[in-house]
């Protein structure tokens, strides 16, 4: 009797602590390394430059990792304000770092929020699209062609679009104080490395080029924006 009760005691002191649920750093690497490998095998950077927004993506997606399962940066900075905003709040629950969750008042499980569903489907939309304009840019540097067909007959960087999106997804499921501050580095770093291939491909190919930058939008079908302009007037922007 005695020792039924010492196991209810105990069993009722565990569930009233609050939670870790971290330090998980198989799950770091495991994770890390499948997104990586898989954005690698459709960026396949081959200069400086190519690397550099590589390793930025890549950085972007251990820092992610690292605070999903290693270790809750954000949630030590933010714990004093997240207290006393939020009492009741397990504040190193795993749940607890699906913050917009917390900020908007959403209820029940975090995983079934409209949030987390709506960064699934940008995700997977997001992988297809990279897949899909990798395959179209493959087959035309084999003929040493433009890429004018699939979704380069829609956008002229479907590629940067898709990483940007991958980023803003995780962004929606899981947000850091880290990579909300490297988003809008990388957003801009995949501008300018755009804006560097259009230069190139215009010197390439050339009133080719030049006519299907005028008429193709850079980043969001159906929307023109700025007129594009061959290099030296104004910055274009646009993908290999």
């Amino acid at each position: 009797m005695e020792q039924t009760q010492a196991t209810d005691h105990l069993q009722i002191w565990i569930a009233t602590q609050p939670s870790y649920d971290y330090g998980f750093w198989t799950l770091v690497v495991v994770n890390s390394l499948v997104f990586i490998a898989f954005a690698f095998s459709f960026a396949r950077p081959r200069t400086a430059r190519d690397w550099r927004s590589f390793g930025a993506f890549s950085a972007f997606i251990v820092a992610l990792f690292t605070e999903m399962y290693g270790f809750p940066l954000t949630l030590y900075f933010l714990s004093g304000w997240l207290q006393s905003r939020y009492p009741r709040l397990d504040l190193f629950s795993h749940e607890a770092g699906h913050l917009w969750q917390t900020l908007f008042g959403l209820e029940g499980d975090s995983h079934l929020s409209w949030l987390h569903t709506a960064s699934i489907i940008l995700i997977a939309a997001a992988l297809i699209l990279l897949a899909v304009s990798w395959w179209v840019l493959y087959r035309a540097r084999r003929r040493d062609t433009l890429a004018t067909t699939g979704p380069y007959a829609l956008m002229r960087h479907p590629q940067y679009l898709a990483f940007v999106t991958i980023l803003f997804a995780f962004l929606l499921q899981w947000p850091t104080l880290l990579t909300l501050a490297m988003f809008p580095v990388l957003v801009v770093m995949y501008a300018r490395l755009a804006k560097r291939e259009e230069t190139e491909m215009e010197a390439r190919f050339g009133e080719e080029y030049t006519r299907y930058a005028a008429k193709t939008p850079a980043f969001l079908p159906g929307w023109r924006g700025a007129s594009w302009k061959p290099p030296g007037t104004i910055s274009p922007t646009t993908d290999k």
